[in-house]
């Protein structure tokens, strides 16, 4: 399992790369392992306002349908279009191709996020 060390993630296993004013989301590799197959992503509107820790979209996999949780608050700006027909990027890149939405941050509202090591010591507890 990947576990990049420039992004940051929550105990929802969602992970948020920051640049300036931008934050890209996705859910971790963890997750995408954990559902199984991802047949399905309901992409967010762009111009959403979105809070920390709001569902702002859904994964649909063979096994379970499952809300995906805003690390930070902010407008979504950007989708990844590519999901809508191509959702299994998510499982096969899901630090990379599958990323979900982009946002430009609105506040400095966000949910406690972890750096690499800190969130394989959650997996591994």
């Amino acid at each position: 399992m990947t576990i990049p060390a420039e992004l940051k993630y929550t105990k929802d296993h969602e992970w948020v790369r920051i640049e300036g004013d931008i934050a890209t989301f996705g859910i971790s590799d963890h997750a995408q392992e954990a559902l199984g197959d991802i047949v399905f992503v309901e992409l967010p509107e762009i111009g959403r306002e979105v809070n920390a820790g709001e569902a702002y979209a859904v994964v649909e996999s063979v096994k379970a349908v499952s809300d995906v949780y805003a690390p930070v608050a902010g407008e979504v700006i950007e989708i990844n279009e590519e999901l809508e027909g191509e959702p299994e990027k998510v499982n096969t890149d899901a630090y990379g191709a599958g990323w979900i939405a982009k946002v430009k941050i609105t506040s400095d509202e966000a949910v406690e996020l972890m750096s690499d090591d800190e969130y394989t010591t959650f997996l591994e507890e």
